[in-house]
């Protein structure tokens, strides 16, 4: 697909959300979750070919910083395992987490953006644990 395309596509899904994402959002958007900034609906391009088309995915969410995917699973999902678990495998190998919530989770966001943030790297601890090892 051409650049311009995926541009269009990503538009669309960003200016159509599902009350689930919109949902989520309000707990994601403007860095309210540790400081981590997500963007939402956003084209993680993983290939391009010699006639400059892209192949792409567009998580649901997505944290640059942590390289982690967020991906609300609604009952679509329970039919398309395969080609979810393929994505997964395409974005695994761009060095991309994914994690797949199920809607019916956000019943329980606090859990939700626990496991949301169980996912994230601790620099500032890794830091902190690497500095104490060289000073004993």
């Amino acid at each position: 697909m051409k650049y311009e395309e995926i541009k269009t596509i990503v538009k669309k899904l960003r200016n159509n959300p599902t009350k689930e994402e919109e949902f989520l959002w309000r707990s994601l958007s403007n860095r309210q979750l540790l400081g981590r900034k997500f963007i939402r609906q956003s084209a993680i391009i993983y290939e391009k070919n010699t006639h400059g088309e892209y192949f792409f995915y567009v998580p649901d969410f997505y944290c640059r910083e942590e390289k982690l995917a967020v991906e609300l699973d609604g009952k679509i999902h329970d039919y398309q395992i395969e080609r979810d678990t393929k994505r997964d495998e395409i974005l695994s190998s761009q060095g991309i987490r994914v994690l797949r919530i199920k809607n019916e989770e956000l019943n329980q966001i606090q859990h939700v953006l626990d496991r949301i943030k169980a996912c994230f790297c601790d620099r500032e601890l890794r830091y902190r644990q690497i500095k104490g090892r060289k000073q004993t």
